[in-house]
């Protein structure tokens, strides 16, 4: 890039079951996001809404939503971007390489979905389109089936996983807790998530409803500056020290999704953008769809050893008050998982740790983040690291 990037203010609705419409979230987060940056619109250059859709609303047409926010965006370059579960990172990129190539200096992106309103079957059946459709062997497939699949194939190689697999659902909702954004603030804890039951059936075997992340309303923010524009008198910002994109397969048959080369090769490759290690995160903001992605992307991650995950949450580091504290958000297994929206929810709220507005889930003196967003079954890989700039 020629200039810094960095991020100069966030927007965030609740996640949850709302009543409010599409283009209701849309406004609202973009709205905050503005007033956050203290950023007239008329000086933003472009707009990217990350939304996933696939039937589940009637809006075929909503990048120009933004311009709802304010009668100072209308005319400004408006686009939708889709990438399934990684919608909301592809916006956030769209917004990061138009001004890599010098087309602006400010940039809103919104990420937002509108799931609630549809049944669980249709819910299952819309994600279901981000698959492949070209192999009588998969075409069938749900999500929650993809990742049991998964889990199988990881705990064929490496053992039996589903205490470890409670431990991070329960870890997760835990955090969840501290979040008022969060979608679900219930006490799930490990004994609860580690046996089937009445109220914790098996979804997909061997997968419980505990280990699958939430059907969820919600709309995320940020504005995106450089140094020559808003970024350059900001008073709070933080700047990107890498932000990477991978994609693999995605027919099954040509990889082993309990590899997840492509979130290792995004996240190692954002490690060696910035100039860091592992061991410099003080946080991370990952994609756990369901509580196998987070075990496997603990090891991506570089956090254990391949077949090691468990031992990232058996001692304690990737939990609230560890050394490298795993979605402290409560994530999408808890905060709350609306397609759209996830990707910049993360860089949202890694935006505020990092510039200490993060209230109860605030991680003290947080210098250096990672986000990681996932589209489909590890196919979409987004990973960025922010640093702390001005806070």
């Amino acid at each position: 890039m020629t200039h810094n990037a960095y991020i100069i203010g966030s927007g965030h609705t609740k996640f949850g079951r709302l009543s409010d419409t599409l283009e209701d979230l849309i406004v609202m987060a973009g709205r905050e996001a503005l007033a956050e940056a203290a950023l007239d619109p008329s000086e933003i250059d472009a707009v990217f809404l990350g939304h996933f859709n696939a039937g589940l609303v009637a809006d075929g047409f909503p990048s120009s939503l933004i311009l709802q926010i304010d009668p100072a965006l209308r005319f400004k370059p408006a686009a939708r971007c889709e990438n399934a579960c990684a919608s909301g990172s592809a916006a956030v990129h769209a917004g990061l390489n138009l001004m890599a190539a010098g087309k602006a200096r400010n940039v809103l992106v919104i990420g937002v979905e509108k799931m609630t309103h549809r049944s669980t079957p249709e819910v299952t059946e819309a994600l279901a389109s981000a698959g492949y459709h070209y192999d009588p062997a998969e075409t069938g497939l749900s999500f929650p089936q993809l990742f049991a699949l998964a889990a199988e194939q990881y705990m064929a190689r490496f053992g039996d996983q589903m205490d470890v697999l409670a431990k991070i659902a329960a870890k997760n909702h835990a955090n969840a807790m501290r979040n008022p954004l969060a979608q679900m603030h219930k006490e799930m804890p490990y004994e609860f998530c580690r046996e089937v039951s009445e109220k914790n059936p098996l979804i997909a075997p061997p997968l419980r409803l505990s280990d699958c992340s939430l059907v969820s309303d919600g709309a995320a923010a940020v504005v995106l500056s450089t140094d020559n524009g808003a970024a350059g008198s900001a008073t709070k910002r933080v700047r990107f020290g890498a932000a990477e994109h991978v994609s693999d397969f995605l027919p099954l048959s040509r990889r082993k999704i309990s590899d997840f080369e492509g979130p290792e090769r995004a996240i190692r490759t954002a490690y060696d953008t910035a100039g860091i290690t592992v061991d410099d995160l003080d946080f991370a903001e990952v994609h756990d769809c369901f509580t196998p992605a987070e075990l496997m992307i603990y090891e991506a991650m570089g956090l254990a050893e391949k077949g090691e995950g468990a031992r990232a949450i058996e001692t304690g580091r990737v939990l609230a008050d560890g050394q490298t504290p795993v979605n402290l958000s409560g994530g999408l297994k808890a905060k709350g998982h609306p397609v759209g929206a996830t990707g910049v929810s993360m860089h949202a709220l890694s935006y505020r740790q990092l510039t200490g507005q993060a209230g109860d889930i605030q991680r003290a003196g947080a210098h250096c983040g990672l986000v990681f967003n996932m589209g489909g079954a590890a196919v979409a890989n987004y990973a960025s690291v922010l640093l702390a700039d001005r806070a």
